[in-house]
């Protein structure tokens, strides 16, 4: 990959569409009433709600896997040591 790739025609033109850019998102934001301080704080919690959701997903799994372990290891394992034994050719 090449710069011109990523920057565009060339690099004046697209820092000043950056910078234009920058400015009206600013406006908009200031007039829904976010700040950078709130954005982080929103980002912050967003990954953290997300982590915890995971989380719980994870716990609530593996509680049912360990349910279901307590039976079904032990008949597979008794299945296994005593179950019909063919002959190898």
């Amino acid at each position: 990959m090449n710069w011109r790739q990523v920057i565009g025609e060339g690099i004046g033109a697209t820092l000043v569409r950056l910078v234009l850019l920058s400015i009206v998102v600013g406006i908009v934001f200031s007039a829904l009433g976010i700040t950078p301080a709130n954005l982080l704080d929103r980002l912050e919690d967003f990954v953290r709600n997300l982590a915890t959701l995971g989380i719980n997903a994870v716990t609530w799994a593996f509680k049912y896997f360990l349910l279901g372990a307590v039976i079904v290891f032990p008949i597979w394992l008794i299945a296994r040591l005593f179950g019909r034994r063919t002959p190898k050719a």
